[in-house]
């Protein structure tokens, strides 16, 4: 067996994070040798923080970090990474949507010689909008990552601990944690498992949302937007000379050097189609040079308020220079 740690970013989840504990009690000590579990409460609204350090006090194994203010799931997620001690690392969201008895088959795919390993489940437990605006981000999450398995891609997997240190110094407030491990490795793989209907609440992830986050994927960790800002200037170039050509050709069949040949509603709608798409570009251009902007001013990915580890030596080096941000 291994040793394992799993990190639960828990947001607004006093009903249920309590509940996973229990579950997650009864399963790891069939799975590793050694384990731990890491609460990283992203500033909830409701009673969580109690909830974490009431699971802490009953169990020894288990940790307690709250985040100054509320980051995100993958910034929670990187900031519990960055405290693991372990060899394995496991991500499991605070919802009981993810059954802790599966983490045995994304273990034993892990053993094959992968170093991430994706639970993709055998059904999604969504609505149509949430299924579509999901699939669009994974579509674009494999661009980014330029691996297949990104279509598999969920926020239950495990990974190698080790992959951490081709992210160590990364520290933006922009965290896609799928496509920080594509910096460490190509050596992905998937299994399916169940997905449990979420029992409490609703999801934190809207279909706003979730386009937002494909949006930031792309323009954060890509350059594709601008590849395709480049090839729509290019068409409307040629696009340009053709119409040029056209009119120029109809001018001195039809009217002669000396007529005067209409066409005020075609110009103007060939005006308003290139300036659209200038704009388009000079908006895709903007959207990079803000995020260059922010990433200047040095915005950490996250600040802990509190942890509840006795002894701080406990913790890796990663994790002891984010309580210097």
């Amino acid at each position: 067996m291994v040793s394992l740690s799993v990190v639960v970013p828990v947001y607004n989840s006093q009903e249920s994070i309590g509940k996973l504990a229990d579950a997650l009690a009864e399963v790891l000590p069939t799975l590793a040798d050694a384990y731990e579990l890491i609460m990283v409460e992203d500033d909830s609204r409701d009673d969580s923080w109690s909830v974490v350090m009431a699971i802490t006090e009953k169990y020894t194994w288990a940790t307690g970090i709250k985040l100054m203010r509320n980051y995100g799931q993958h910034n929670a997620i990187l900031c519990g990474i960055r405290a693991a001690r372990y060899e394995v690392i496991a991500t499991v969201d605070d919802d009981l949507q993810h059954p802790p008895e599966e983490l045995k088959l994304l273990l034993d795919k892990l053993a094959e010689g992968y170093d991430v390993v994706y639970g993709s489940p055998v059904e999604q437990p969504h609505g149509f909008l949430r299924g579509l605006a999901s699939k669009t981000t994974k579509y674009f999450l494999q661009q980014t990552m330029g691996a297949d398995v990104a279509q598999d891609a969920s926020a239950f997997r495990v990974l190698r601990t080790e992959l951490r240190q081709a992210f160590a110094h990364y520290n933006e407030p922009t965290v896609i944690i799928d496509v920080l491990l594509t910096w460490a490795t190509k050596r992905f793989a998937s299994v399916q498992v169940t997905h449990r209907p979420r029992p409490y609440g609703t999801s934190n992830y809207t279909v706003g949302k979730l386009i937002n986050h494909a949006f930031n994927m792309m323009t954060g960790f890509s350059t594709v937007p601008l590849r395709l800002a480049s090839i729509l200037g290019l068409i409307m170039t040629v696009l340009g000379l053709i119409l040029l050509f056209y009119v120029v050709v109809i001018r001195l069949i039809f009217f002669g050097w000396q007529g005067e040949s209409p066409g005020f509603t075609f110009l103007a709608s060939m005006i308003a189609i290139f300036s659209g798409a200038q704009l388009f570009t000079i908006g895709i251009i903007g959207e990079y040079l803000a995020r260059m902007h922010f990433r200047l001013m040095n915005k950490p990915a996250y600040i802990v308020r509190e942890n509840t580890s006795i002894q701080r030596e406990d913790l890796p080096a990663e994790a002891e220079q984010n309580y210097a941000h």
